[in-house]
C-alpha cells in the first residue's frame, strides 16, 4: 500500500484538500474544495489529476469541521489502496514562534489558540480542522506550514511597526503572507529562468482574492505589502488594505462602530466590493466597467495601488530584474497585468501585447530590460513537499 500525504488550505468560508502518493517525486491524485461554507451556496468542488473536468454539486456545510468530514468522506470513497500517512495544514501565521514547518503537538495547538487574536477568521478554522484532521486520521502525523515562513527574516526596518516599541516582545510586527505561495514561485523561477535570475532583484504579485507584493533579493524576502494581518497593503476583493488608523476613530464617533464592526468593514465590506458597490469579483468589474463608473474606480484603484507597490518595493530592491504575477486575477487576468504595467516603461518594463493576452510564461517584450513573467501558484505542492521532507528528516517521529 503506498503512503499517501493529504494536504489542508482553509480560508475564512473554504476547504481546498489535495491528496499526494510520495515517492521519488510527489504525484497529485485527487482534489478537492468546499466554497461558501456557512452559506446556503455551498458547493462541493472535486477533481481527479487524470480527469479532464472539475465536478461541481451543491451540499449543505454549516461550519468547517462539517466541511473537512464531507470531503474527507469523498476522498476515501476515491481512494481504491493506500493511506494517508500525513496531513500538511497550512496556518496563516504562527506568530514569532513558529515559522519553520513543524510536526503539530498539543503545545503548539495551545498556542495557535493564543494566536487567534492575529487573525481569528483564518487562524480559528484552521486550530479547529487540526483537531478534526486528528480525529480522522488518527495515525497520520499532523504538520503544520506556516504562510509566513517566507518572511521570517525581514530586515528590522521592513519589520518593525512604528509604535511603541514594547509592543515587539508581545509579537506585534510586520509577518507578511502568501509566504507558501512565493516558495512555489521561487522554486519555478530557478526552473524556468535559472539559478542566477532567482537569485537577482525580483517583485513577486500575488494577485488572488487575497493580494500582497513582495521584494525579493538574493532568494530573500526583503519588503512586502502586507503586515501584522492579510488585511494590509494594497486593496483587495473584500479588504481594504492599509487605511488612515484615524478612520478607526472617526467611524467610531460618527457612526458608533465598535472595534468588531470596523473589522467587518474593512475586511469584508471594503477592496473592490467597497469602491464598486456591486462585486468583490475582478471579471465581474470588468464586464461592467464601460457602463458603470464605479466599477471602472474599482478597477483603477486596484491597478493604480498595485503599480505603486511595485515602484515602492523597486526602490527598496535598487532596481529591478524580474516582475512575476501569480494568483488567479495574476495568471488569468491579461486586462490587469496590462494596466499594472502601463507606464512602466521609465524603468525599463514593457510587456508585449500577444504573449500578454496568451499568458505566456514570459509576457516581457524582446526589448524590455525586465523579465516578466506569469507563474500557477501552488500552494498544495508545498505543503505536500515540507511535509514529505519533514518527516524524512524527523525518520517518521
Amino acid at each position: 500500500m503506498a503512503d499517501n500525504i493529504l494536504t489542508i488550505n482553509a480560508g475564512s468560508s473554504s476547504i481546498k484538500l489535495a491528496l499526494f502518493e510520495e515517492g521519488d517525486d510527489l504525484k497529485r491524485l485527487f482534489e478537492g474544495a468546499i466554497e461558501n461554507i456557512g452559506q446556503p451556496m455551498a458547493k462541493l468542488i472535486t477533481r481527479a489529476a487524470d480527469a479532464p473536468n472539475d465536478t461541481s454539486q451543491s451540499i449543505i456545510a454549516q461550519d468547517h469541521a462539517v466541511a473537512a468530514e464531507i470531503l474527507v468522506n469523498w476522498l476515501r470513497q476515491q481512494m481504491q489502496d493506500g493511506n494517508v500517512s500525513a496531513v500538511g495544514h497550512r496556518i496563516v501565521n504562527g506568530g514569532p514562534k513558529y515559522y519553520e514547518p513543524q510536526v503539530i503537538d498539543d503545545d503548539m495547538v495551545k498556542d495557535l489558540q493564543n494566536l487567534t487574536v492575529f487573525d481569528p477568521e483564518h487562524l480559528t478554522v484552521e486550530v479547529q480542522l487540526i483537531e478534526k484532521l486528528r480525529q480522522l486520521f488518527p495515525g497520520a502525523t499532523q504538520v503544520a506550514c506556516f504562510d509566513t515562513a517566507f518572511h521570517h527574516n525581514l530586515p528590522t526596518v521592513a519589520r518593525l511597526l512604528p509604535i511603541p516599541r514594547r509592543y515587539e516582545a508581545k509579537g506585534i510586527r510586520r509577518y507578511g503572507f502568501h509566504g507558501l505561495s512565493y516558495t512555489y514561485v521561487m522554486q519555478e523561477v530557478s526552473r524556468l529562468a535559472g539559478p542566477d535570475a532567482a537569485n537577482g532583484r525580483l517583485i513577486l504579485a500575488h494577485l488572488g482574492n487575497g493580494v500582497s507584493l513582495t521584494a525579493v533579493k538574493h532568494g530573500q524576502s526583503v519588503d512586502t505589502t502586507m503586515g501584522l494581518t492579510p488585511s494590509g497593503g494594497v486593496p483587495m476583493s473584500t479588504r481594504s488594505g492599509d487605511v488612515d488608523p484615524g478612520l478607526a476613530l472617526y467611524l467610531a464617533r460618527t457612526e458608533g462602530l465598535d472595534v468588531g464592526q470596523f473589522n467587518d468593514l474593512v475586511t469584508f465590506q471594503s477592496g473592490l466590493l467597497g469602491i464598486s458597490e456591486t462585486s468583490s469579483d475582478m471579471k465581474e468589474l470588468l464586464d461592467h466597467e464601460a457602463d458603470d463608473s464605479r466599477a471602472k474606480d474599482a478597477v483603477d484603484l486596484f491597478c493604480y495601488q498595485v503599480k505603486k507597490s511595485i515602484g515602492s518595493l523597486m526602490a527598496a530592491l535598487g532596481g529591478l530584474d524580474m516582475l512575476v504575477f501569480t494568483g488567479g486575477m495574476g495568471e488569468q487576468a491579461p486586462k490587469i497585468r496590462a494596466r499594472i504595467c502601463e507606464g512602466l516603461d521609465f524603468l525599463g518594463l514593457n510587456i508585449e501585447e500577444t504573449r500578454n493576452a496568451d499568458s505566456d510564461s514570459l509576457i516581457s517584450s524582446d526589448i524590455s530590460k525586465v523579465a516578466v513573467r506569469v507563474i500557477h501558484t501552488d500552494e498544495a505542492f508545498i505543503i505536500a513537499q515540507s511535509t514529505a521532507q519533514l518527516i524524512t528528516k524527523s525518520g517518521g517521529q
